[in-house]
């Protein structure tokens, strides 16, 4: 597999070094575990790596997980992973989501003011943004067969017991900041699930080498 790391934003490195996978528990690091194997059978069989991060509405968790884990996959020098994110419907993102990954460093710019804008997300100069849009984990924007599925909540966990292409189906879920939306929580619960996503993710890849 190629080595070849990227140089991220300065503000994303920081928050990047700053994560504690040891504050990671025993039970968490379990559901995880399937997800290294996966990777780590891929990167054997010196096959494409990719992924993607399902959620019922594909608007925050997934988007997030998505954004993260290209990032570090890309800062661990992990080529060959692409990250994807998908919903059982389609929506849009939702701007805090957006908002939280700008505050921790991303460079966002929005490319369409329709219902369902399209985003681009940059984490580095030299690499190609990641595009950001609310759609079904089946749309023509993601792959068909040979990914993963990691089920980012427990609402799409549970309608979708199969995922049809999936190679297999990862049921790593997170509690939805929406709970916090126009509270005076809502900035701090939003940066907390990010960077929840982000210390797990980073510990995933780190896992694999």
């Amino acid at each position: 597999m190629e080595i070849k790391k990227s140089v991220l934003y300065a503000e994303i490195e920081t928050t990047i070094g700053s994560l504690d996978t040891k504050s990671i528990s025993k039970a968490r690091r379990e559901i995880l575990q399937p997800l290294v194997t996966y990777i780590k059978n891929k990167i054997a069989q010196q096959q494409p790596i990719n992924l993607n991060f399902i959620c019922t509405h594909n608007s925050r968790r997934s988007h997030l997980s998505q954004v993260w884990a290209q990032t570090i996959a890309s800062y661990l020098g992990l080529g060959n992973v692409t990250c994807y994110s998908g919903g059982t419907e389609a929506t849009a993102l939702f701007p805090i989501a957006a908002e939280t990954l700008e505050s921790t460093g991303f460079r966002i710019r929005k490319l369409s003011e329709t219902e369902n804008p399209v985003y681009s997300i940059k984490y580095a100069e030299t690499e190609h943004p990641i595009i950001g849009f609310s759609k079904t984990y089946d749309d023509d924007f993601n792959p068909k067969h040979g990914f993963g599925a990691i089920m980012t909540c427990d609402s799409a966990n549970e309608a979708c017991p199969m995922v049809s292409g999936a190679d297999e189906r990862f049921p790593i879920t997170y509690k939805d900041p929406k709970a916090f939306d126009g509270t005076p929580q809502q900035a701090e619960k939003y940066r907390e699930r990010s960077l929840q996503i982000a210390m797990e993710l980073f510990y995933v890849f780190s896992q694999v080498g």
